[in-house]
């Protein structure tokens, strides 16, 4: 038998609806309660106005009669006439039977309307001189009957504990009837109300559910609506922006393979052909033949290593013992090292820097960096060019640029420089365009330092290779 497991959506739906349930039930009982605690003060209030009423009515009567009961002993009639006279001229009017009481006399045992409690008259003996037949409550309401200053009797009724009279009871009954109906047709609004809000403030996250389920799967393409600026929103957001990167980098994983796949090709295939062509004797096995093979090897040995300073450069594997250094001295060592090979093809290198620049950085790194910009610049600027090298301070940075001369670039050609095997020739020359990885590892270095590194059109027609480092704050620096 399969269980039913409630969703996200039904977990809400029913954690608002039983709150809003509860409430209501709350508020039901707490209304109940005031109300019958409020409608037993307004009987206790009415009770004690007449009361007051007809103690005022009563010492009138008794001194109108001479300051005697025997007028009221066992006359209840009268005093039925006393209330009904109130009945009928109202709360303030405080004449007697005698100012002319309604004539419509009902039977002598019932009380009018307003009363709602059992009440009798005392004399000043505390003999009953009007009452019910049971005993005077002794924790009844008591109002004095006062004549000249002297207390001559009292009116007593018996205590409000609770509702006694049919139509008290039946507007109490029909009062909580109509309480409970109003929590039933408010918990019926709360769950048509309930079931879309919870529905509409979860679809986001089912969207984002449904998504993460394709995005585990391999569909690196799934984007979801990111709608509003709230957490929801802000997460859509976010998962977009995963979904991209994700898809970007397994775009670019499988260029890379395909790269790697393709530069290790070539070398293997003049191997493989040349070492064919000596095992079938179509070529010689001479000093000529084995100096060809070993370029080869050279060259896949160079790819590996460069392939190696990449993997470890991507990783952060790449040992870094940064020390505060001069870079300016550092820079005029590796274009130093360079002249010699520069001049050979007709090349001019230029420096514009100042005395001296400190940045916090490994000094091997840094040389791996000035090395492989000077190396690409000498593969790829023509013969009888320049390379300029100059250094600007900005705020607490140090802009170095390489800029050298003709052949440029195009526009597009320029985003692509700093990607891994890109180069720009068609033909993919390794003679000429190396491993295309030089400037993918110094991008790395740079990184590693705290700066960036970018490619600019050069003043000279060429490519200007932007190495953007901070300078070392703690020692002083000057440019």
């Amino acid at each position: 038998m399969k269980v039913w497991r409630p969703g996200i959506t039904a977990k809400l739906f029913l954690a608002i609806l039983t709150t809003c349930i509860v409430l209501l039930i709350s508020m039901h009982w707490a209304v109940r309660l005031s109300f019958e605690h409020g409608f037993i003060d307004y009987i206790k209030r009415g009770n004690e106005q007449r009361l007051q009423l007809l103690s005022d009515a009563l010492a009138e009567q008794y001194a109108t009669h001479n300051n005697n009961w025997r007028f009221l002993r066992g006359n209840d009639r009268f005093i039925f006439q006393i209330l009904r006279s109130f009945e009928h001229d109202g709360p303030d009017d405080k004449r007697g039977p005698g100012a002319g009481p309604d004539d419509r006399r009902g039977p002598p045992e019932m009380p009018p309307h307003g009363w709602r409690t059992q009440f009798w008259v005392v004399d000043q003996n505390a003999k009953v001189l009007v009452g019910p037949r049971s005993p005077v409550p002794k924790d009844g309401t008591r109002r004095g009957i006062v004549v000249n200053g002297i207390e001559v009797g009292a009116v007593i009724a018996s205590p409000v504990e609770r509702l006694t009279r049919n139509t008290d009871i039946n507007f109490d009954r029909q009062q909580r009837r109509t309480s409970w109906l109003i929590v039933a047709l408010a918990t019926l609004l709360a769950a048509l109300a309930t079931f879309p809000l919870a529905r509409g403030l979860l679809a986001p996250v089912k969207r984002l559910v449904e998504g993460t389920h394709r995005l585990a799967a391999g569909d690196f393409s799934t984007r979801v609506a990111a709608t509003g600026t709230d957490e929801l929103g802000r997460l859509a957001q976010d998962f977009n922006q995963l979904a991209s990167t994700l898809e970007r980098n397994q775009q670019m994983r499988r260029d890379f393979m395909a790269d790697i796949s393709h530069e290790l090709r070539t070398p293997l295939a003049v191997l493989r052909g040349e070492l064919e062509a000596i095992q079938d004797g179509v070529r010689k096995f001479t000093p000529e033949s084995v100096a060809s093979l070993q370029a080869e090897v050279g060259t896949l040995t160079k790819l590996v290593d460069d392939l190696h300073q990449l993997s470890m450069s991507d990783e952060g594997a790449l040992a870094y013992q940064k020390t505060s250094l001069d870079i300016i001295s550092l820079l005029e060592m590796a274009a130093g090292a360079f002249r010699e090979r520069f001049a050979s093809r007709g090349l001019n290198i230029s420096l514009k820097l100042p005395e001296r620049a400190m940045v916090f950085g490994d000094r091997d790194r840094l040389m791996q960096l000035f090395n492989n910009l000077l190396e690409n610049s000498l593969r790829y600027t023509d013969p009888d060019g320049q390379l300029q090298i100059s250094a600007e301070r900005t705020g607490h940075n140090l802009i170095l640029t390489f800029a050298d001369s003709a052949p440029g670039v195009t526009d597009e050609q320029l985003q692509m420089l700093c990607e891994r095997f890109y180069r720009t020739e068609g033909s993919r020359n390794r003679a000429s365009g190396g491993s295309g990885l030089g400037l993918a590892i110094c991008v790395n270095i740079v990184a590693a330092h705290g700066g960036q590194l970018r490619a600019v059109h050069s003043p000279f027609g060429g490519v200007s290779i932007k190495v953007d480092l901070p300078l070392d704050r703690d020692l002083p620096g000057t440019v």
